[in-house]
């Protein structure tokens, strides 16, 4: 149970320093490369569905079948099928979130990573309301709960004060580290 939190604080840490500049960079301190999307190869979209968009609320944006041959007219004719789908939450040309499904042939793959080790992707989500989406996420079939919501905080950025934030992680379907968390006032 130490061990967990501990890896919730480190991925709690990291999230805020992002979250502390939120807002858009101004046009003088933009650099030239966004980072549109992160992929995740999954073993079933339904349940990757059920969770990223259902549960979390994410919007799909993009989802289709892709075949080789591109021609091949359905998955039984193709050599390869995949299908992909794209999701945002607030922005649909940075942090979209990919979730790719081999269909022809299968690829499967068991979760050999604990959280938080090197080479371990986190996702960190936000939301307001922490407490509904988790009771639905720890419903969900194939998910693996790391740490419950709890509340802690953490030095603000200009060591005057504290962050309160409350604080969840969880295993998706495929053993993708997630970090659902809520913050408890503005950052701004």
């Amino acid at each position: 149970m130490a061990g967990r939190l501990l890896w919730a604080t480190i991925a709690l840490v990291l999230g805020l320093s992002a979250a502390a500049g939120a807002a858009p960079v101004p046009e003088e301190e933009r650099v030239d490369i966004d980072l549109r999307r992160t992929t995740l190869v999954v073993r079933d979209m339904e349940k990757s569905l059920a969770l990223y968009r259902d549960t979390l609320g994410l919007k799909v944006i993009y989802d289709n079948l892709i075949t080789t041959p591109r021609d091949a007219g359905s998955v039984a004719a193709a050599d390869r099928a995949l299908r992909l789908v794209f999701l945002r939450a607030n922005d649909d040309f940075v942090g979209v979130l990919g979730l790719l499904h081999y269909i022809k042939p299968t690829k499967t793959r068991p979760r050999t990573a604990e959280a938080f080790q090197p080479g371990t992707p986190v996702l960190l989500f936000n939301t307001r309301n922490l407490d509904e989406k988790f009771a639905r996420v720890r419903a969900l079939d194939g998910v693996e709960v790391l740490s419950e919501p709890s509340l802690t905080s953490y030095p603000s950025y200009d060591g005057a004060g504290a962050i309160s934030v409350k604080v969840s992680v969880f295993y998706d379907p495929d053993g993708f580290v997630v970090e659902l968390n809520e913050l408890q006032e503005d950052l701004k």
